[in-house]
């Protein structure tokens, strides 16, 4: 994955200003300043001006559409190219088997993992662990009387918008393997032009 840390932090983190991005890195604004007109040359990140309502705009850097695919998303043609074939010769009842299919094999496969697991903070903590690993970049806190879940990048991305079966079967599994007693609320979902997938969970 492109480990850029400029990137990575406004993958993660969103629009920010040149100062917030040199506090959080560790550099001189000016220094930063240099890189993100560098990257902002290059077409990878954007700058957008927002006022408060008092003084001067402020200047946000935000990453361009060629700034998210310097994040990869797994096998990404070869997948769409497979779901229309599958679509196109054997039928929408076929691709939904698929689907249902994927779905259960990543209800088995985390379920596996989250077995020695009894709290939920234990089991969005895992989650989060499996999930990074798969390329998901995510990440948990807390939220009032719950959590909020955070994936920074889709890895399927291609795949999910050519068939939403993928996301909607992810949602089954992330409510099966935390538990029924569990409620999970999406709130943010990059398919649909949001930075990122977040999710709500509360127990009921």
């Amino acid at each position: 994955m492109m480990t850029n840390r400029f990137l990575m932090l406004l993958k993660t983190r969103g629009a920010l200003t040149a100062s917030a991005i040199a506090q959080e890195l560790g550099m001189t604004k000016e220094g930063a300043r240099l890189q993100l007109l560098k990257y902002t040359e290059e077409g990878l990140i954007e700058a957008t001006n927002e006022s408060s309502g008092v003084g001067r705009p402020k200047q946000f850097f935000s990453l361009t559409a060629s700034g998210h695919e310097k994040f990869p998303d797994t096998h990404a043609e070869l997948t769409v190219k497979l779901i229309n074939t599958i679509r196109n010769t054997l039928g929408d009842n076929a691709l939904q088997s698929v689907m249902d299919a994927n779905e259960q094999t990543g209800r088995d496969k985390y379920m596996l993992e989250l077995a020695a697991f009894d709290t939920l903070e234990e089991r969005i903590a895992k989650l989060t662990e499996i999930r990074s690993r798969e390329g998901y970049m995510a990440e948990y806190s807390k939220d009032g009387d719950g959590y909020l879940f955070v994936e920074n990048h889709c890895p399927i991305c291609a795949a999910a918008t050519s068939c939403q079966g993928f996301c909607s079967g992810e949602l089954n599994v992330f409510r099966f393997v935390l538990g029924e007693k569990v409620e999970i609320n999406r709130l943010d979902h990059i398919v649909s032009g949001d930075r990122r997938c977040s999710y709500r969970i509360a127990l009921q």
